[in-house]
């Protein structure tokens, strides 16, 4: 059996296209039609550069033996070579385990990884193959990380796209929505409601995902605010002068010590409009503090009946009593 497994092994054959079945385990369900035409003109010229991985199994007929193979990896360069009219593939034979399971799970590690290592997975895709490790063999994060050569963090943020509902893993399988986006929505798991506005937002404004991001983080702090002005009555005022007197939404996020003033904008003009009306309103204060020095100034230097001669010397009233003086 060793010597039968090393020379299969070690060898390439050729077999017919019609005798190879796809691989059952195999996770990617989305093939570029553009893309395969493309590799099948190149198959064309120069043939198949790279073996596909098989099983053989043998199996009784009514005239004798036959033989079947099953596609472990290459199953993009089996339709190109489909669509290029060839009728034999060169491939390379592994042999079958004896325990089903474990020949299962050879089948589905190796077409994983070979469709990860070329990033030819979308990430739904990508997800569920995950997934069945986990799942149906038992795989720790750790351990597929291990067999993919990627991070156990890049395994479980995979994990967690399937945590959305069906509709968007939809749209992130036919490019609607990219990988990124997954982020913000996922921020949104436990408020449905918000996460499908949210969702149908990204797609009709084409956002990109910092915007969404932005937008998730809006909707969170949004919850807490509510929650806080129910509690904080004064906070809610305090933010209503504030969005008035700058002209876009202001928002308070009270803590315990302190807390953060979060001013909203869309672009940069708005943040210069902002800055400008800050310092407008600065200067206005400083102009108003040098006037009341000067009226003080002038008070200081004149008595009661010297001023109430003054008719074309405008007084503060409010400054006058503050200085005892009786109109």
């Amino acid at each position: 059996m060793s010597n039968t497994s090393n020379f299969y092994q070690n060898s390439i054959f050729w077999v017919e296209v019609d005798k190879i079945k796809p691989n059952p385990f195999q996770p990617r369900r989305e093939f570029d039609e553009d893309a395969l035409r493309a590799l099948a003109d190149s198959i064309k010229q120069y043939g198949v550069l790279q073996a596909l991985v098989v099983t053989r199994k043998e199996f009784e007929k009514d005239d004798g033996l036959g033989v079947e193979y099953e596609l472990i990896a290459g199953e993009r360069r089996l339709r190109a070579s489909k669509i290029a009219g060839l009728s034999q593939v060169p491939v390379i034979i592994r042999t079958g385990e004896e325990d089903k399971s474990a020949d299962d799970l050879m089948k589905l590690e190796l077409a994983i990884i070979e469709n990860v290592q070329r990033e030819d997975l979308n990430p739904v895709e990508r997800a569920r193959a995950f997934k069945k490790l986990t799942s149906e063999f038992g795989f720790k994060h750790h351990q597929v990380a291990h067999k993919i050569g990627k991070s156990r963090v890049y395994v479980s943020n995979s994990l967690r796209i399937l945590d959305l509902p069906e509709e968007m893993l939809n749209a992130l399988s036919e490019g609607k929505i990219n990988e990124g986006h997954t982020r913000p929505l996922l921020m949104l798991i436990e408020r449905p409601e918000e996460q499908a506005v949210l969702f149908k937002d990204i797609i009709l404004y084409k956002m990109t995902v910092r915007d969404a991001e932005q937008a998730a983080r809006k909707i969170a702090i949004e919850r807490v605010r509510k929650f806080d002005s129910h509690l904080d009555p004064e906070i809610c005022a305090l933010e209503e002068k504030f969005t008035e007197s700058l002209g876009t939404r202001v928002k308070i996020e009270k803590k315990e010590k302190g807390g953060k003033l979060l001013i909203d904008f869309f672009s940069n003009d708005d943040l210069v409009d902002i800055l400008n009306m800050l310092k407008n309103s600065s200067q206005e204060q400083v102009a108003s503090s040098q006037e009341i020095e000067k009226q003080e100034a002038w008070i200081e230097d004149r008595t009661p009946e010297e001023i109430k001669k003054d008719e074309d010397t405008p007084i503060d009233e409010d400054l006058y009593s503050i200085k005892n003086f009786s109109l």
